[in-house]
């Protein structure tokens, strides 16, 4: 088979090149590196155990549960997992079907007495739904990879409830970039070490810290990092200083790893009766689409660094209509 670069498998499997680097941080697949230029490139092996993430991942399983599946060698592991998280959907398939009776019967009531609707004053009602928890909703395998993505469409949707409309204010920051095999990677370690240099959250403990892509004109993937600071400070190569003019943004909150829900807060904002993109080449980030790493300063600080459980806010600028 012939080796694929991380750009044709990226398009392949609908899934960014950034998620693939994340998948390699976690040890969860493996791909070896051109000798000529030292780039990914992913073998047939490679791809099977890429192949059984993506599939996982559409029927909901965490990362941490899948890597436990791909490093064991017992059947058991898996056994478990899926046990538990048979669990967890009869849960939710028992509390929806609770909701949805609760529903008929509202409807029921107002199809027979044509007034206004008020919830009944009934403590056991109020008991029943007090008990419902629903986090997400699994659907049933699917035959393949196409399918999948067919079916997670259903599910994989924000709604106004996941996300928040704000107002970024104008800032000046220190800002890298970098087009290179692990450019997120390279930048994020160039304004960590400055910052440090500089005794950055001592000065300006309200730092806060952004990113966004920096293609090249080629389309070599690149990665543009901000982190605010003092609009007096000093900035030294190969940081520069910028001024963000900030502006209103829809905003969705996800634990590192999930960049799949960029398609997701595009969608909303694509379909919303009161809101629409504002993407032009603005503010010096791409097309007005950013990344901010939330709790930057304390996760510098902190002294045991967790990327499965940061959290990033996706950010889109925004219009009203």
């Amino acid at each position: 088979m012939e080796l694929q670069s991380i750009s044709k498998v990226s398009k392949k499997y609908n899934i960014s090149a950034r998620t693939l680097r994340y998948y390699e941080q976690l040890g969860l697949i493996c791909p070896v590196r051109d000798e000529e230029n030292s780039y990914r490139i992913y073998d047939e092996e490679t791809l099977r155990t890429l192949q059984q993430i993506i599939i996982l991942r559409k029927l909901r399983i965490p990362l941490k549960q899948i890597a436990d599946i791909l490093k064991s060698d017992s059947a058991k592991t898996a056994i478990d997992i899926f046990e538990e998280n048979l669990v967890e959907i009869d849960g939710e398939i028992t509390a929806l079907s609770t909701i949805r009776s609760i529903i008929k019967s509202f409807l029921s009531k107002l199809q027979i007495d044509d007034t206004k609707f008020m919830l009944p004053d009934d403590e056991n009602l109020m008991d029943i739904v007090d008990s419902l928890t629903v986090t997400k909703i699994n659907f049933k395998e699917e035959k393949n990879l196409e399918e999948l993505n067919r079916a997670s469409e259903k599910v994989n949707k924000l709604t106004d409830r996941d996300i928040r409309i704000l107002y970024l204010p104008p800032a000046t920051v220190a800002s890298v970039t970098a087009v290179c095999d692990n450019p997120e990677e390279y930048t994020g370690g160039v304004i960590d070490r400055w910052a440090e240099s500089v005794n950055l959250f001592d000065a300006y403990p309200a730092a806060r810290h952004y990113g966004s892509n920096a293609d090249d004109e080629n389309g070599n993937h690149g990665y543009e990092r901000w982190v605010t600071v003092p609009d007096d400070m000093e900035i030294a190569e190969p940081l520069t200083k910028k001024y963000f003019e900030g502006g209103l943004y829809a905003a969705h909150t996800i634990t590192m790893g999930n960049f799949e829900e960029w398609e997701w807060l595009v969608r909303w904002v694509a379909e919303s009766d009161k809101y629409e993109m504002n993407l032009s080449d603005r503010n010096g980030c791409s097309c007005g689409l950013l990344e901010e790493h939330l709790n930057y300063v304390y996760y510098y600080n902190s002294p045991d660094r967790n990327d499965e459980t940061s959290q990033l806010d996706l950010l889109i600028a925004i219009k009203e209509k």
